[in-house]
């Protein structure tokens, strides 16, 4: 690997490292905007969803007693069930056009959220309204490690507090992506290679995840609000931008 490919590896996983420590998702949605640059979606794939699971193996210890888990399981069912489905969409999803379509939903339903400064608690739907969106999540991880918008997106409009919708977050992130990997590795589409690169990979992961989580602890919830629109809306850019800004 050139000395310019093995930075951005690091550069990634730091990245990605960090916001899953710091907001309970994330390693796909910064890393793959710095890793498809140098990987191709067969290779990067596998690899965030190693890394995220690392990460969040990492943190979750140390946050679980905060965590309510009644409003977990409606998510964390209904992603176990679309996760089969979006690994068996890895073999025939176009990359460019999916990245531009995940890219685009990030950049108008963030910024959306936060010119909205009424609080929200939108409770249409119940249980049932949040497992429908942890299945949609589950698609999105087992197509692309991308399990954590929808179900992010949905807390906000839930009006849920910070640590109900990083306990939300983290839990049903790390139980749909370590199943999609499962599935993933059964089903031959985890290369040798990847395991190589993860291992390249693992330092800026784990240290990027500490450091995101110490960061955590000192957000108030107006501000972990701020933040995880934020990253929303930076992963939008990176993804549309990889998508077109080369043609």
């Amino acid at each position: 690997m050139p000395p310019g490919a093995y930075a951005l590896l690091l550069l990634g996983a730091l990245a990605g490292g960090f916001v899953s420590g710091l907001a309970g998702f994330g390693t796909a949605l910064m890393a793959l905007g710095i890793w498809l640059y140098v990987l191709p979606p067969s290779l990067a794939v596998p690899l965030v969803l190693i890394c995220s699971v690392v990460a969040q193996s990492s943190t979750l210890p140390a946050l679980w007693k905060s965590f309510d888990l009644t409003l977990v399981w409606p998510f964390v069912i209904g992603g176990l069930f679309g996760v089969p489905i979006g690994t068996m969409l890895v073999a025939h999803a176009d990359p460019t056009v999916f990245k531009l379509t995940v890219g685009i939903f990030l950049l108008v339903f963030p910024t959306a959220l936060y010119l909205n400064r009424t609080p929200l608690a939108f409770r249409f739907g119940g249980k049932a309204a949040d497992a429908a969106i942890g299945f949609a999540g589950g698609i999105l991880g087992g197509l692309a490690g991308l399990s954590g918008p929808l179900p992010i997106l949905w807390a906000g409009i839930r009006g849920w507090g910070k640590d109900e919708r990083r306990g939300i977050f983290q839990i049903f992130n790390w139980t749909v992506l370590a199943t999609a990997l499962c599935l993933q590795t059964a089903a031959g589409l985890v290369a040798q290679q990847v395991v190589w690169l993860a291992l390249l990979a693992f330092p800026g992961t784990i240290i990027g995840a500490w450091l995101g989580a110490r960061l955590y602890q000192a957000l108030s919830d107006r501000n972990f609000t701020d933040v995880v629109l934020a990253l929303l809306l930076l992963s939008g850019i990176g993804l549309v931008w990889n998508s077109i800004g080369w043609r």
